[in-house]
């Protein structure tokens, strides 16, 4: 409860202390944020005019620092206008003065069930998130991914800018993508634009739109992406490859939310949420003159790195499993999954094409393996490992061996490759499994795409306890 009149935050908290609810105060919105920035609330009931910090400068600050806390704001007579900006800016509801007691006891006990249920919710998205590895379409059970998903789960909730870096691949728009659909924006427009795909000429028409006549070809008037997204996200991917020019005008839009169709002079106010995604150096970029640094800062209110394919291979397996899942079920194709040879061929190979790299080869694997299993000959047919990179070798091939072209040399390089993998290579990996999870039989088997059992079996073909490999048994509860 904040309000810089004692008498109302004394009596407020009584009222509410006897319906059962924890209450802290707070005097002013400095010392509401000192609160905040403590503890978790559920709901935040706070008066509209204060002196100091404002309750609208309070909700701005809590909506930043804990999205999914309620504010209720309290307004004195002829504010209401103000209680309506304050709405907009994502205030739960609001009260006028003077208020009656039964009234708001009925709005918090509202806004406290909705609470509740909001993050019962949101405890078992994440029970079935940790249990199953997916999370709006990308996979990972890895430290790096969990790291982006709860940065997604953040930022979701608020219109702040991000900017996400990460390698060719790595599946910067499924980012993009999941902070849109898990945000209040979700409803509306999520609008791609790859900046790369366009001169600079069309990348400002495909943005702001163009008038009639604006330029050769301009035989009508065309709505720009900006417009087309008003209410929703604009996904500006390859941001690096943006004009300097365009750049510009691309941050007055930031600044300003107006923009002007290319030819006309009418000025256009949109409501857009901005993210943005490169592959690219920025910095490097900016010393180099190739890019705006006051740009860059705009963008960059959060990051988000996605990381490459190399930095989680414990993640593997499980994005094998849901690229065969996917393409069995795109390609009518009977259940398959890959035999441990595969298995460890795919956690191995460099992947320089990251997940679509490999997303493509377990596709490919589908469609030409004749049975249930999955071979690596299935996988590497007729390429190496990384097919979408020849320059990079297979695990244990030469570099002089990748560099020999396709053909019988591309069956030489897979032969190489294979080899590689016989003798221990099956009890490295099972040890591997083991020592990953701690010992844990129920979460290797997981790992590695296998039932319980076939682990266990396994184990026992290849000698192998957890005792002989300096482990303890492990819980499995």
């Amino acid at each position: 409860m904040v309000d810089d009149e004692r008498g109302i935050v004394i009596a407020l908290k009584g009222l509410f202390t006897k319906e059962g609810y924890e209450v802290e105060t707070a005097e002013s919105g400095e010392e509401a944020l000192d609160k905040v920035k403590a503890g978790l609330f559920h709901v935040i009931i706070t008066d509209l005019s204060m002196k100091g910090m404002s309750g609208l400068e309070l909700l701005g600050q809590v909506r930043e620092l804990d999205p999914a806390c309620a504010v209720l704001m309290i307004t004195a007579f002829g504010t209401q206008r103000i209680a309506v900006e304050a709405m907009k800016a994502g205030a739960e509801d609001y009260l006028p003065k003077p208020f009656d007691n039964d009234e708001l006891r009925l709005k918090v006990r509202k806004v406290m069930e909705t609470q509740l249920l909001k993050r019962a919710h949101s405890q078992l998205l994440e029970q079935v998130r940790l249990e199953t590895g997916v999370f709006e379409n990308m996979v990972g059970r890895s430290r790096a991914m969990m790291r982006v998903f709860e940065t997604i789960d953040k930022v979701a909730p608020t219109d702040v800018t991000v900017l996400i870096r990460g390698e060719s691949g790595t599946g910067k728009e499924l980012v993009a993508r999941a902070i849109h659909f898990r945000s209040p924006r979700a409803r509306k427009p999520f609008i791609p634009v790859n900046c790369a795909a366009f001169s600079r000429e069309l990348v400002e028409s495909e943005l702001f739109g163009h008038e009639k006549g604006a330029f050769t070809g301009a035989v009508a008037r065309r709505e720009g992406k900006f417009e087309a997204a008003d209410g929703g996200t604009l996904f500006l991917d390859e941001i690096g490859d943006m004009a300097l020019e365009t750049q510009a005008k691309l941050l007055r839009v930031l600044q300003e939310q107006k923009f002007e169709r290319i030819g006309g002079n009418q000025p256009l106010s949109v409501d857009v949420r901005i993210i943005a995604a490169t592959n690219q150096d920025l910095e490097a970029m900016i010393t180099q003159g190739k890019f705006r640094e006051d740009l860059y800062y705009r963008l960059k209110v959060v990051e988000i790195r996605v990381p490459p394919i190399r930095e989680r291979r414990e993640d593997v397996a499980l994005m094998v499993q849901h690229f065969i899942a996917e393409a069995c079920q795109r390609f009518s194709a009977p259940e398959k999954q890959l035999t441990a040879e595969a298995m460890r061929a795919c956690v191995e190979a460099p992947w320089k094409g990251n997940a679509r790299s490999l997303k493509a080869a377990i596709e490919q694997a589908v469609i030409l393996s004749p049975g249930a299993e999955i071979t690596a000959e299935d996988l590497f047919a007729g390429s190496e490992p990384d097919g979408d990179h020849p320059s990079s070798p297979a695990p244990g091939v030469s570099n002089s061996a990748a560099a020999t072209g396709a053909g019988g040399d591309s069956e030489l390089m897979f032969r190489e490759a294979k080899e590689k993998f016989v003798g221990d290579w099956e009890r490295d990996f099972f040890v591997r499994a083991l020592r990953t999870t701690g010992g844990n039989i129920s979460r290797a088997a997981e790992r590695t795409g296998m039932y319980r059992q076939s682990f266990q079996q396994k184990m026992r073909e290849l000698g192998i306890t957890l005792a002989d490999i300096g482990l303890a048994p492990k819980s499995e509860g």
